[in-house]
């Protein structure tokens, strides 16, 4: 069973380091392994399997959150395009900013258990990498890397990856480049409740932490369990 602090981002030390694209990329200590094997098997097609994003900090996670509310990061629609936040209200941003970014307390990327992934073999020199769904699908840059994962990715897979957020349910937005470990995540996510959520919330810095907490059994219920 894990502590508060590992489900809601507050501790490093369940974690160890993974090397990713040359970058030092922090996962889980229990999915070595089996991220390992999963590379093994894209190399054995092609493909050079790469973490671009793995544990997120409970901090980190904030200055997103903080960063789209207050209008230093983009908030877009389903489209791509920028939404002006002025013009809805606070619940109504918080909905906006949940569409793409977690809340900070509630992302999955604090377990270590979750990350998101690229084809590094399919980039020319100089892409930044964007993570969007053109990306990702029909003749996208990582498309094919993905299609071939649908084969071996799913909850009772063989290495126990699978994607939490494969189809749009109403809540986070489909992110086909987001994988998770079922075999720990499954456990966090049914430990990490509203109460210990609003625990790591209270005192700190977010914006518009009030409404968040008013709407949080909602957040939970539409954005956090999958």
């Amino acid at each position: 069973m894990a502590d508060n602090d590992i489900l809601t981002g507050s501790t490093e030390r369940h974690l160890c380091s993974l090397s990713a694209a040359g970058q030092p990329i922090m996962v889980h200590a229990q999915v070595l392994a089996s991220v390992a094997e999963l590379q093994m098997q894209a190399a054995e097609q092609g493909f050079d399997l790469q973490i671009c994003s793995g544990f997120r900090s409970f901090e980190r996670q904030l200055h997103i959150w903080n960063g789209k509310l207050s209008g230093l990061r983009p908030v877009v629609d389903q489209a791509g395009n920028s939404i002006v936040l002025e013009a809805l209200s606070p619940w109504q941003q918080i909905e906006a900013v949940l569409r793409w970014s977690a809340l900070p307390g509630a992302s999955r990327h604090h377990w270590g258990t979750d990350f998101d992934i690229y084809d590094a073999a399919a980039m020319p020199e100089g892409y930044q990498i964007k993570l969007i769904p053109g990306e990702v699908e029909g003749s996208g840059i990582f498309a094919p890397m993905h299609d071939w994962l649908d084969s071996c990715v799913g909850r009772d897979s063989a290495l126990g990856f699978y994607r939490p957020y494969g189809v749009d349910r109403g809540g986070v937005a489909p992110e086909r480049w987001h994988l998770s470990y079922a075999p720990i995540a499954d456990a966090y996510a049914q430990q990490l409740s509203a109460e210990v959520i609003a625990q790591r919330l209270r005192g700190s810095e977010l914006l518009l932490l009030d409404t968040v907490l008013e709407h949080l059994d909602e957040i939970v219920q539409r954005f956090v369990q999958v």
